[in-house]
C-alpha cells in the first residue's frame, strides 16, 4: 500500500472512468487501511469509493488543461496491467 495515487489530469486520450475509479479506490484503500472489504464495511467502503469517483470526475473536468502529461504512463494504460487484468477475467490468474 505505498504506492503513489495516479495522476490522471493531462493524459491524451483524456482519463477513463474506469481509470478515474480505479484511483478513487487505490486513495480509499490508503486512507481507510482496508485492502478487501468485509461485509460489514462494504457498503461504506463502496460509497466512499463511489463520493470520491464523482468528485474526481467534477475536478478534472473543471481544471485547465495541463502544459506536460503526467511523468508515468497510468496502470491501466500499461500492457503488463492489462494482461493481468484480462487473464484474472478469464480465470487464468
Amino acid at each position: 500500500m505505498c504506492r503513489n495515487i495516479t495522476e490522471l489530469r493531462g493524459l491524451e486520450p483524456a482519463a477513463t472512468a474506469e481509470e478515474i475509479e480505479a484511483a478513487s479506490r487505490q486513495y480509499v484503500r490508503k486512507v481507510s487501511g482496508v485492502t478487501r472489504p468485509t461485509a460489514a464495511n462494504a457498503e461504506a467502503f463502496e460509497a466512499a469509493v463511489a463520493e470520491v469517483t464523482a468528485t474526481t470526475t467534477r475536478l478534472l473536468s473543471s481544471l485547465p488543461p495541463r502544459k506536460q502529461p503526467p511523468k508515468t504512463v497510468p496502470p491501466l494504460r500499461r500492457p503488463e496491467v492489462r494482461a493481468r487484468i484480462a487473464a484474472r477475467a478469464a480465470g487464468i490468474g
